[in-house]
Protein backbone atom coordinates (compact mmCIF):
# COMPACT_ATOMS: atom_id res chain seq x y z
CA UNK A 1 0.00 0.00 0.00
CA UNK A 2 0.97 3.64 -0.95
CA UNK A 3 0.51 5.04 2.91
CA UNK A 4 1.68 8.60 3.01
CA UNK A 5 2.83 10.86 0.02
CA UNK A 6 6.22 11.73 0.02
CA UNK A 7 5.88 14.28 -2.87
CA UNK A 8 7.42 17.52 -2.61
CA UNK A 9 6.58 20.36 -5.33
CA UNK A 10 10.09 21.68 -6.85
CA UNK A 11 8.74 25.29 -7.88
CA UNK A 12 6.29 27.89 -7.47
CA UNK A 13 4.29 26.34 -10.98
CA UNK A 14 4.47 22.74 -9.34
CA UNK A 15 2.93 24.35 -5.40
CA UNK A 16 0.14 26.25 -7.05
CA UNK A 17 -1.08 23.17 -9.08
CA UNK A 18 -0.64 20.75 -6.48
CA UNK A 19 -2.68 22.81 -4.41
CA UNK A 20 -5.30 23.17 -6.72
CA UNK A 21 -5.00 20.08 -9.12
CA UNK A 22 -2.69 17.29 -7.99
CA UNK A 23 -1.93 16.11 -10.50
CA UNK A 24 1.95 15.37 -11.06
CA UNK A 25 1.57 14.48 -6.94
CA UNK A 26 -1.07 11.54 -8.11
CA UNK A 27 1.77 10.65 -10.51
CA UNK A 28 4.57 10.54 -8.27
CA UNK A 29 2.50 8.48 -5.55
CA UNK A 30 1.38 5.79 -8.09
CA UNK A 31 4.29 5.62 -11.08
CA UNK A 32 7.04 6.58 -8.98
CA UNK A 33 7.44 6.30 -5.49
CA UNK A 34 4.70 3.61 -5.24
CA UNK A 35 6.78 0.71 -2.70
CA UNK A 36 6.40 -2.79 -4.59
CA UNK A 37 7.59 -5.99 -3.24
CA UNK A 38 11.11 -6.41 -4.50
CA UNK A 39 10.85 -9.96 -5.46
CA UNK A 40 8.67 -9.56 -8.52
CA UNK A 41 9.81 -11.18 -11.75
CA UNK A 42 9.03 -10.60 -14.82
CA UNK A 43 5.15 -12.16 -14.55
CA UNK A 44 4.10 -9.20 -13.35
CA UNK A 45 5.12 -7.41 -16.00
CA UNK A 46 1.95 -7.60 -18.19
CA UNK A 47 -0.49 -5.37 -16.56
CA UNK A 48 1.89 -2.45 -18.40
CA UNK A 49 1.80 -4.80 -21.46
CA UNK A 50 -2.10 -4.86 -21.61
CA UNK A 51 -1.74 -0.70 -20.85
CA UNK A 52 -0.15 -0.64 -23.43
CA UNK A 53 -1.97 -2.81 -25.60
CA UNK A 54 -5.32 -1.38 -24.73
CA UNK A 55 -3.57 2.32 -26.05
CA UNK A 56 -2.47 0.94 -29.12
CA UNK A 57 -5.92 -0.74 -29.86
CA UNK A 58 -7.98 2.64 -28.66
CA UNK A 59 -5.22 5.04 -31.13
CA UNK A 60 -5.50 3.07 -34.14
CA UNK A 61 -9.34 2.02 -33.56
CA UNK A 62 -10.38 5.54 -33.86
CA UNK A 63 -8.29 6.48 -37.22
CA UNK A 64 -9.76 3.26 -38.75
CA UNK A 65 -13.63 4.70 -37.52
CA UNK A 66 -12.27 7.74 -39.99
CA UNK A 67 -12.53 5.31 -42.91
CA UNK A 68 -15.20 2.48 -42.23
CA UNK A 69 -18.24 2.72 -44.03
CA UNK A 70 -20.87 0.73 -41.32
CA UNK A 71 -23.38 -0.51 -43.78
CA UNK A 72 -23.79 -3.81 -45.62
CA UNK A 73 -23.55 -2.86 -48.77
CA UNK A 74 -20.07 -0.48 -48.16
CA UNK A 75 -18.77 -2.15 -45.18
CA UNK A 76 -16.27 -4.60 -47.18
CA UNK A 77 -15.41 -2.08 -49.72
CA UNK A 78 -14.25 0.82 -47.19
CA UNK A 79 -11.87 -2.35 -45.71
CA UNK A 80 -10.51 -2.85 -49.00
CA UNK A 81 -10.33 1.13 -49.77
CA UNK A 82 -8.22 1.47 -46.05
CA UNK A 83 -6.05 -1.54 -46.86
CA UNK A 84 -5.44 0.07 -50.44
CA UNK A 85 -5.85 3.83 -50.42
CA UNK A 86 -5.42 5.00 -47.53
CA UNK A 87 -1.46 5.97 -46.36
CA UNK A 88 -0.37 3.50 -44.38
CA UNK A 89 -3.89 2.01 -44.02
CA UNK A 90 -2.88 -1.57 -44.28
CA UNK A 91 -0.24 -1.05 -41.42
CA UNK A 92 -3.06 0.93 -39.17
CA UNK A 93 -5.48 -2.13 -39.94
CA UNK A 94 -2.77 -5.06 -39.11
CA UNK A 95 -1.93 -3.59 -35.98
CA UNK A 96 -5.61 -3.30 -34.98
CA UNK A 97 -6.53 -6.34 -35.92
CA UNK A 98 -3.32 -8.22 -34.75
CA UNK A 99 -3.67 -6.15 -31.38
CA UNK A 100 -6.36 -7.83 -30.45
CA UNK A 101 -4.79 -11.57 -30.44
CA UNK A 102 -1.81 -9.68 -28.50
CA UNK A 103 -4.17 -8.48 -26.23
CA UNK A 104 -5.59 -11.61 -25.39
CA UNK A 105 -2.53 -13.22 -25.33
CA UNK A 106 -1.28 -10.75 -22.27
CA UNK A 107 -4.33 -11.39 -20.74
CA UNK A 108 -4.45 -15.14 -20.40
CA UNK A 109 -0.90 -14.59 -19.21
CA UNK A 110 -1.61 -12.36 -16.75
CA UNK A 111 -4.83 -14.17 -15.42
CA UNK A 112 -3.20 -17.40 -15.25
CA UNK A 113 -0.37 -15.34 -13.14
CA UNK A 114 -3.04 -14.66 -11.02
CA UNK A 115 -4.34 -18.34 -10.55
CA UNK A 116 -1.04 -19.49 -9.67
CA UNK A 117 0.18 -17.07 -7.28
CA UNK A 118 -3.12 -16.55 -5.73
CA UNK A 119 -3.98 -12.82 -6.22
CA UNK A 120 -7.74 -13.11 -6.27
CA UNK A 121 -7.12 -14.28 -2.33
CA UNK A 122 -7.99 -11.72 0.23
CA UNK A 123 -7.89 -8.45 0.81
CA UNK A 124 -7.89 -8.59 -3.54
CA UNK A 125 -11.27 -9.81 -4.65
CA UNK A 126 -12.29 -6.62 -5.71
CA UNK A 127 -9.22 -6.48 -7.76
CA UNK A 128 -9.83 -9.69 -9.31
CA UNK A 129 -13.32 -8.96 -10.07
CA UNK A 130 -12.90 -6.03 -12.03
CA UNK A 131 -10.26 -7.93 -13.78
CA UNK A 132 -12.80 -10.30 -14.95
CA UNK A 133 -14.80 -7.52 -15.77
CA UNK A 134 -12.17 -6.19 -17.95
CA UNK A 135 -11.95 -9.31 -19.59
CA UNK A 136 -15.49 -9.99 -20.37
CA UNK A 137 -15.92 -6.07 -21.94
CA UNK A 138 -12.84 -7.39 -23.86
CA UNK A 139 -14.60 -10.81 -24.68
CA UNK A 140 -17.61 -8.14 -25.87
CA UNK A 141 -15.46 -5.69 -27.96
CA UNK A 142 -13.15 -8.43 -29.84
CA UNK A 143 -16.42 -10.26 -31.15
CA UNK A 144 -18.30 -6.94 -32.50
CA UNK A 145 -14.82 -5.70 -33.99
CA UNK A 146 -14.23 -9.31 -35.69
CA UNK A 147 -17.75 -8.37 -37.86
CA UNK A 148 -17.15 -5.10 -38.49
CA UNK A 149 -15.32 -6.44 -41.65
CA UNK A 150 -18.11 -8.16 -43.31
CA UNK A 151 -16.72 -11.01 -44.54
CA UNK A 152 -18.09 -14.29 -44.89
CA UNK A 153 -17.11 -15.35 -41.75
CA UNK A 154 -17.76 -12.38 -39.62
CA UNK A 155 -21.58 -12.65 -41.09
CA UNK A 156 -21.98 -16.36 -40.39
CA UNK A 157 -20.01 -16.15 -37.21
CA UNK A 158 -22.04 -13.13 -36.08
CA UNK A 159 -25.49 -15.12 -37.18
CA UNK A 160 -24.07 -17.77 -34.66
CA UNK A 161 -23.25 -16.26 -32.17
CA UNK A 162 -26.22 -14.00 -31.83
CA UNK A 163 -28.62 -17.27 -31.99
CA UNK A 164 -26.59 -18.57 -28.84
CA UNK A 165 -27.97 -15.00 -27.07
CA UNK A 166 -31.36 -16.06 -28.59
CA UNK A 167 -31.26 -19.51 -26.47
CA UNK A 168 -30.83 -17.90 -23.16
CA UNK A 169 -34.53 -18.54 -21.40
CA UNK A 170 -37.12 -15.99 -21.23
CA UNK A 171 -34.44 -12.80 -22.03
CA UNK A 172 -32.49 -14.55 -24.72
CA UNK A 173 -35.33 -13.28 -27.47
CA UNK A 174 -35.96 -9.78 -26.39
CA UNK A 175 -31.88 -9.15 -26.47
CA UNK A 176 -31.36 -11.22 -29.42
CA UNK A 177 -34.00 -8.64 -31.69
CA UNK A 178 -32.50 -5.47 -29.91
CA UNK A 179 -28.76 -6.42 -30.67
CA UNK A 180 -29.64 -7.86 -35.02
CA UNK A 181 -31.97 -4.38 -35.06
CA UNK A 182 -34.59 -7.00 -36.75
CA UNK A 183 -35.31 -10.73 -36.99
CA UNK A 184 -31.80 -11.25 -39.14
CA UNK A 185 -28.29 -10.17 -38.68
CA UNK A 186 -28.41 -7.15 -41.51
CA UNK A 187 -26.91 -3.92 -41.99
CA UNK A 188 -28.76 -2.68 -38.38
CA UNK A 189 -26.69 -5.19 -36.49
CA UNK A 190 -23.54 -4.34 -38.30
CA UNK A 191 -24.37 -0.28 -37.19
CA UNK A 192 -25.18 -1.44 -33.70
CA UNK A 193 -22.36 -3.63 -33.43
CA UNK A 194 -20.40 -0.68 -34.82
CA UNK A 195 -21.11 1.45 -32.53
CA UNK A 196 -20.22 -0.64 -29.40
CA UNK A 197 -17.35 -1.44 -30.72
CA UNK A 198 -16.47 1.80 -30.89
CA UNK A 199 -18.18 2.44 -27.23
CA UNK A 200 -16.56 -0.50 -25.46
CA UNK A 201 -12.84 0.30 -25.04
CA UNK A 202 -13.24 3.93 -23.38
CA UNK A 203 -15.21 1.62 -20.67
CA UNK A 204 -12.68 -0.68 -20.48
CA UNK A 205 -10.21 1.83 -20.04
CA UNK A 206 -13.03 3.49 -17.13
CA UNK A 207 -12.51 -0.21 -15.55
CA UNK A 208 -9.12 -0.48 -16.02
CA UNK A 209 -8.92 3.13 -14.10
CA UNK A 210 -10.77 0.92 -11.24
CA UNK A 211 -8.78 -2.03 -11.09
CA UNK A 212 -5.39 0.17 -10.78
CA UNK A 213 -7.01 2.32 -8.32
CA UNK A 214 -8.01 -1.21 -6.09
CA UNK A 215 -4.44 -2.36 -7.05
CA UNK A 216 -3.11 0.59 -5.22
CA UNK A 217 -4.98 0.47 -2.10
CA UNK A 218 -4.70 -3.21 -1.31
CA UNK A 219 -0.95 -3.25 -2.46
CA UNK A 220 0.66 -5.97 -5.07
CA UNK A 221 0.88 -9.45 -4.66
CA UNK A 222 4.27 -11.16 -5.32
CA UNK A 223 5.45 -15.05 -5.98
CA UNK A 224 5.71 -15.50 -2.10
CA UNK A 225 2.37 -14.70 -1.25
CA UNK A 226 3.17 -12.65 1.42
CA UNK A 227 2.51 -8.99 2.21
CA UNK A 228 5.02 -6.92 2.56
CA UNK A 229 5.69 -5.97 6.40
CA UNK A 230 8.58 -3.24 6.31
CA UNK A 231 10.26 -1.35 3.99
CA UNK A 232 13.10 -3.78 3.64
CA UNK A 233 10.21 -5.79 1.67
CA UNK A 234 9.85 -3.06 -1.22
CA UNK A 235 11.29 -1.10 -3.79
CA UNK A 236 9.94 2.00 -5.42
CA UNK A 237 8.32 1.68 -8.47
CA UNK A 238 10.50 3.55 -10.48
CA UNK A 239 13.34 3.01 -11.46
CA UNK A 240 13.21 -0.76 -10.45
CA UNK A 241 9.96 -1.51 -12.14
CA UNK A 242 9.50 0.61 -14.41
CA UNK A 243 12.87 -0.35 -16.05
CA UNK A 244 11.73 -4.40 -15.91
CA UNK A 245 8.64 -2.74 -17.48
CA UNK A 246 9.94 -1.43 -20.38
CA UNK A 247 12.28 -3.91 -21.00
CA UNK A 248 9.17 -6.45 -21.35
CA UNK A 249 7.38 -4.34 -23.41
CA UNK A 250 9.93 -3.72 -25.77
CA UNK A 251 10.30 -7.93 -26.20
CA UNK A 252 6.15 -7.75 -26.50
CA UNK A 253 6.84 -4.89 -29.53
CA UNK A 254 8.80 -7.11 -31.01
CA UNK A 255 6.72 -9.90 -31.11
CA UNK A 256 4.07 -7.67 -32.02
CA UNK A 257 6.20 -6.49 -35.03
CA UNK A 258 6.68 -10.09 -36.10
CA UNK A 259 2.93 -10.97 -36.76
CA UNK A 260 2.41 -7.39 -38.10
CA UNK A 261 4.99 -7.15 -40.82
CA UNK A 262 5.58 -10.90 -41.40
CA UNK A 263 2.42 -13.03 -40.88
CA UNK A 264 -0.37 -10.24 -40.44
CA UNK A 265 -3.57 -13.02 -41.70
CA UNK A 266 -1.56 -16.29 -39.51
CA UNK A 267 -4.42 -15.49 -36.86
CA UNK A 268 -7.08 -14.70 -39.10
CA UNK A 269 -9.32 -16.67 -40.95
CA UNK A 270 -9.04 -16.47 -45.13
CA UNK A 271 -12.67 -16.88 -45.67
CA UNK A 272 -13.03 -13.59 -44.30
CA UNK A 273 -11.62 -12.22 -47.16
CA UNK A 274 -15.10 -13.20 -49.18
CA UNK A 275 -17.15 -10.99 -48.77
CA UNK A 276 -20.37 -11.79 -46.88
CA UNK A 277 -22.98 -13.59 -48.95
CA UNK A 278 -25.56 -14.95 -46.87
CA UNK A 279 -26.85 -17.32 -48.95
CA UNK A 280 -23.39 -19.05 -49.10
CA UNK A 281 -22.65 -20.59 -45.53
CA UNK A 282 -18.69 -21.59 -44.72
CA UNK A 283 -17.57 -25.10 -44.49
CA UNK A 284 -16.53 -24.87 -41.35
CA UNK A 285 -17.82 -21.67 -39.15
CA UNK A 286 -15.30 -20.77 -36.55
CA UNK A 287 -14.35 -17.70 -34.25
CA UNK A 288 -11.45 -15.99 -33.29
CA UNK A 289 -8.44 -18.32 -31.48
CA UNK A 290 -9.16 -16.92 -28.29
CA UNK A 291 -12.37 -17.66 -28.39
CA UNK A 292 -12.19 -21.15 -29.14
CA UNK A 293 -12.27 -23.22 -25.09
CA UNK A 294 -15.48 -21.54 -24.66
CA UNK A 295 -16.67 -22.29 -28.39
CA UNK A 296 -15.45 -25.86 -27.83
CA UNK A 297 -17.07 -25.77 -24.34
CA UNK A 298 -20.36 -24.91 -25.75
CA UNK A 299 -20.35 -27.62 -28.57
CA UNK A 300 -19.43 -30.45 -25.45
CA UNK A 301 -22.88 -29.95 -24.54
CA UNK A 302 -25.75 -31.88 -26.18
CA UNK A 303 -28.08 -29.57 -25.22
CA UNK A 304 -28.37 -26.18 -26.98
CA UNK A 305 -29.78 -24.19 -23.79
CA UNK A 306 -27.37 -26.21 -21.50
CA UNK A 307 -24.28 -25.48 -24.20
CA UNK A 308 -25.23 -21.97 -23.37
CA UNK A 309 -25.28 -22.37 -19.25
CA UNK A 310 -21.51 -23.80 -19.98
CA UNK A 311 -20.34 -21.32 -21.87
CA UNK A 312 -21.09 -18.61 -19.75
CA UNK A 313 -20.87 -20.53 -16.74
CA UNK A 314 -17.10 -21.17 -17.73
CA UNK A 315 -16.49 -17.20 -17.56
CA UNK A 316 -18.87 -16.73 -14.01
CA UNK A 317 -16.72 -19.46 -12.45
CA UNK A 318 -14.08 -17.25 -12.41
CA UNK A 319 -16.15 -14.49 -10.31
CA UNK A 320 -16.50 -16.56 -7.64
CA UNK A 321 -13.04 -17.84 -7.21
CA UNK A 322 -12.00 -15.72 -4.07
CA UNK A 323 -14.30 -18.13 -2.47
CA UNK A 324 -13.70 -21.35 -3.57
CA UNK A 325 -10.49 -22.04 -3.32
CA UNK A 326 -10.57 -22.83 0.66
CA UNK A 327 -6.50 -22.50 1.05
CA UNK A 328 -5.08 -19.89 3.65
CA UNK A 329 -1.81 -19.78 1.56
CA UNK A 330 -1.68 -17.62 -1.43
CA UNK A 331 0.88 -19.09 -4.12
CA UNK A 332 1.05 -22.35 -5.63
CA UNK A 333 4.89 -22.50 -4.79
CA UNK A 334 4.46 -23.64 -1.67
CA UNK A 335 1.45 -26.11 -2.82
CA UNK A 336 2.76 -28.96 -4.34
CA UNK A 337 -0.71 -30.57 -4.92
CA UNK A 338 -2.39 -27.54 -6.23
CA UNK A 339 0.58 -26.85 -8.52
CA UNK A 340 0.01 -30.04 -10.06
CA UNK A 341 -3.78 -30.02 -10.64
CA UNK A 342 -3.28 -26.34 -12.00
CA UNK A 343 -0.61 -27.44 -14.65
CA UNK A 344 -3.42 -29.79 -16.05
CA UNK A 345 -6.02 -27.13 -16.18
CA UNK A 346 -3.54 -25.04 -18.15
CA UNK A 347 -3.20 -27.85 -20.55
CA UNK A 348 -7.15 -28.62 -20.08
CA UNK A 349 -7.41 -25.42 -21.57
CA UNK A 350 -5.21 -25.60 -24.49
CA UNK A 351 -6.86 -28.56 -25.63
CA UNK A 352 -10.16 -27.05 -25.69
CA UNK A 353 -9.10 -24.67 -27.57
CA UNK A 354 -7.74 -27.51 -30.10
CA UNK A 355 -11.22 -29.09 -29.96
CA UNK A 356 -12.66 -25.78 -30.55
CA UNK A 357 -11.06 -25.57 -33.84
CA UNK A 358 -11.38 -28.98 -35.27
CA UNK A 359 -14.78 -30.11 -36.59
CA UNK A 360 -16.48 -32.11 -34.07
CA UNK A 361 -17.19 -35.25 -35.15
CA UNK A 362 -13.35 -36.36 -36.97
CA UNK A 363 -11.44 -38.58 -35.07
CA UNK A 364 -8.67 -37.23 -33.18
CA UNK A 365 -6.95 -40.62 -33.77
CA UNK A 366 -7.21 -40.99 -37.48
CA UNK A 367 -8.02 -45.06 -38.35
CA UNK A 368 -8.98 -45.80 -34.73
CA UNK A 369 -12.23 -47.76 -34.31
CA UNK A 370 -13.75 -47.44 -31.17
CA UNK A 371 -17.43 -47.46 -29.97
CA UNK A 372 -20.30 -45.02 -30.15
CA UNK A 373 -22.09 -42.75 -27.28
CA UNK A 374 -25.12 -40.62 -27.68
CA UNK A 375 -24.76 -41.76 -31.30
CA UNK A 376 -20.83 -40.48 -31.65
CA UNK A 377 -17.56 -42.00 -31.63
CA UNK A 378 -15.60 -41.29 -28.89
CA UNK A 379 -12.75 -40.97 -30.69
CA UNK A 380 -13.90 -37.51 -32.00
CA UNK A 381 -12.48 -33.85 -30.54
CA UNK A 382 -16.43 -33.63 -29.41
CA UNK A 383 -15.73 -36.11 -26.40
CA UNK A 384 -12.65 -35.37 -26.19
CA UNK A 385 -13.96 -31.44 -24.88
CA UNK A 386 -16.44 -32.90 -23.30
CA UNK A 387 -13.70 -34.46 -21.15
CA UNK A 388 -11.73 -31.25 -21.20
CA UNK A 389 -15.04 -29.49 -19.98
CA UNK A 390 -15.68 -32.12 -17.29
CA UNK A 391 -12.14 -31.46 -15.71
CA UNK A 392 -12.28 -27.87 -16.46
CA UNK A 393 -14.95 -27.26 -14.08
CA UNK A 394 -14.02 -29.71 -11.35
CA UNK A 395 -10.87 -27.95 -11.29
CA UNK A 396 -12.81 -24.67 -9.92
CA UNK A 397 -15.88 -26.06 -7.90
CA UNK A 398 -14.33 -29.69 -6.18
CA UNK A 399 -10.81 -29.71 -6.53
CA UNK A 400 -9.62 -26.53 -5.76
CA UNK A 401 -12.02 -26.38 -2.42
CA UNK A 402 -11.12 -29.56 -1.89
CA UNK A 403 -7.13 -28.92 -1.52
CA UNK A 404 -7.51 -25.97 0.76
CA UNK A 405 -8.84 -28.68 2.97
CA UNK A 406 -6.71 -31.82 2.52
CA UNK A 407 -3.47 -29.99 1.61
CA UNK A 408 -0.41 -29.45 3.61
CA UNK A 409 1.70 -26.83 1.91
CA UNK A 410 5.35 -26.19 2.46
CA UNK A 411 6.61 -23.95 5.12
CA UNK A 412 6.39 -20.01 3.59
CA UNK A 413 9.12 -17.58 4.64
CA UNK A 414 8.12 -14.94 7.48
CA UNK A 415 9.01 -11.66 5.09
CA UNK A 416 9.79 -11.33 1.39
CA UNK A 417 12.87 -9.94 2.28
CA UNK A 418 14.34 -12.76 3.98
CA UNK A 419 13.98 -15.27 0.95
CA UNK A 420 15.55 -12.56 -0.93
CA UNK A 421 18.74 -11.41 0.89
CA UNK A 422 19.33 -15.02 1.86
CA UNK A 423 20.21 -15.68 -1.65
CA UNK A 424 24.10 -14.74 -2.57
CA UNK A 425 22.63 -13.24 -5.65
CA UNK A 426 20.97 -10.53 -3.48
CA UNK A 427 23.21 -9.73 -0.10
CA UNK A 428 24.86 -6.75 0.41
CA UNK A 429 28.15 -6.69 -1.90
CA UNK A 430 30.96 -8.95 -0.94
CA UNK A 431 28.68 -10.19 2.78
CA UNK A 432 28.65 -13.70 1.00
CA UNK A 433 32.62 -13.44 0.66
CA UNK A 434 33.41 -12.23 3.60
CA UNK A 435 31.05 -14.39 5.23
CA UNK A 436 32.75 -17.71 3.52
CA UNK A 437 36.31 -16.22 4.89
CA UNK A 438 34.96 -16.71 8.33
CA UNK A 439 33.75 -19.96 8.03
Amino acid sequence: MSGHSTYEPKSGITRWLDQRLPVTRLVWDSFVDYPTPRNLNYWWTFGGILSLCLAIQIVTGIVLAMHYTPSASGAFASVEHIMRDVNYGWLIRYTHANGASMFFIAVYLHMFRGLYYGSYKPPREVLWILGCVIYLLMMATAFMGYVLPWGQMSFHGAVVITNIIGAIPVVGGPILVWLQGGFAVDNATLNRFFSLHYLLPFMIAGVVVLHVWALHVVGQNNPTGIDPKSKADTLPFTPYATVKDGFAMSVFLVLFAIFVFYMPNALGHADNYIEANPLVTPAHIVPEWYFLPFYAILRAVPDKVMGVVAMFGAIGVLFALPWLDTSKVRSMRYRPMAKAYFIILVIVCVILGFCGAKLPDDPVIPGLTTFKILESDINSWVWLSRLATLYYFAYFLVIMPLLGLIETPKPTPETIASPALSHPATTPAGATADAEKKG
